[in-house]
């Protein structure tokens, strides 16, 4: 499900630049902005989002139990420029809406998720959890470049500790050691028509603290890649294009991703839960994603040609297809 393998010779920023020239090529009002957080445990995966897709901004958040394949949802829309996003990756923000509260603030040296709703699932929902960003910890920041006006740049930050806890009803779920959180933040100007695959996971293997970003479809064609490996705060870029092999008609079935050119990465993915999201009409503006939860095992090999085995780690997967 991807284009022909290759290996690419990416150019490397090792300090902030503006993305942009004072000749305004920047459409801003074309300008795609999310900050995605996922928390996982063994057990259990809570999502918050906040984003600005042009036409309307939305809050959303949602949990899955592995234990009892429990899914609960909720989103919640206002108009676009409601609130401002920063351009930033540490930065507030807060979308306060009648029936759901989603709060995305920095404290000391992290990011606070905070979360709260009346009817979730017919329960009330209050989620409070801290995310550490350790000052030694290597994250993946690439500008995927379509064309001089269209691009995207996106932060891929895993295996950040987290603690706190989501309270569903008269549940409480607890996240500790070892207990992670992963944030996506994207900011971009993008193709009408795109399709992305994405594949994370952050845990415990052996002694080893791994980390997974897998992405492919989106960057074809680009020299670029959102590859990378992240094993004790240790980033490895992976510079080549990922084989994504799996079934669109049948995605319960288990997802291949591998490299070619080297044995950086050779993961089966055995999917336990499918999350779909669809808005929109196919004949207009829309959005359909398939999200797998699951489990990857198979082998890595970072910087170093140490190669590490990977055995149920929890995480997830996707095909998310849009017109925005």
């Amino acid at each position: 499900m991807t284009a022909t393998p290759m290996t690419h010779k990416e150019p490397e920023l090792t300090a902030p630049v503006m993305l942009c020239g004072p000749d305004g090529l920047l459409k801003r009002q074309a300008v795609k902005k999310w900050n995605y957080w996922a928390v996982t445990s063994d057990d259990v995966l809570f999502s918050a989002t906040i984003a600005d897709i042009e036409r309307v901004q939305l809050g959303g958040a949602y949990i899955f139990d592995r234990r009892t394949q429990q899914h609960i949802e909720k989103v919640v829309l206002q108009p676009p420029n409601a609130i401002a996003i920063p351009e930033t990756v540490a930065g507030d923000m807060v979308i306060d809406h009648p029936d759901m509260r989603v709060a995305l603030t920095e404290e000391g040296a992290g990011t606070r998720i905070r979360v709260e709703a009346a009817n979730f699932g017919g329960m009330r929902l209050r989620a409070d959890i801290i995310v550490e960003r350790l000052e030694a910890h290597e994250t993946l920041n690439v500008v995927i470049p379509w064309t001089d006006v269209q691009f995207q740049y996106t932060s891929k930050q895993n295996t950040l500790p987290a603690s706190g806890y989501v309270q569903i009803g008269d549940e409480r779920l607890d996240f500790a050691a070892p207990a992670f959180g992963c944030l996506d933040y994207g900011r971009g100007v993008w193709p009408e028509h795109t399709v992305w695959n994405w594949g994370s996971a952050s845990g415990v293997q052996g002694r080893r603290t791994v980390g997974l970003n897998l992405g492919g479809q989106w960057t074809d064609g680009t020299g670029m890649t959102e590859n990378g490996l992240c094993v004790d705060g240790r980033l490895t870029k992976i510079s080549e294009d990922l084989v994504f092999d799996y079934d669109r008609t049948a995605m319960m079935k288990p997802w291949r991703v591998r490299t070619v050119a080297s044995e950086g990465i050779d993961l089966l993915f055995k999917p336990e839960f499918e999350r779909v999201s669809e808005s929109g009409r196919q004949d207009g503006f829309f959005s359909s994603a398939h999200q797998m939860f699951g489990c990857y095992s198979g082998r890595i090999t970072p910087d170093g040609g140490e190669s590490i085995g990977i055995r149920d780690l929890f995480g997830w997967i996707e095909e998310h297809e849009a017109r925005w």
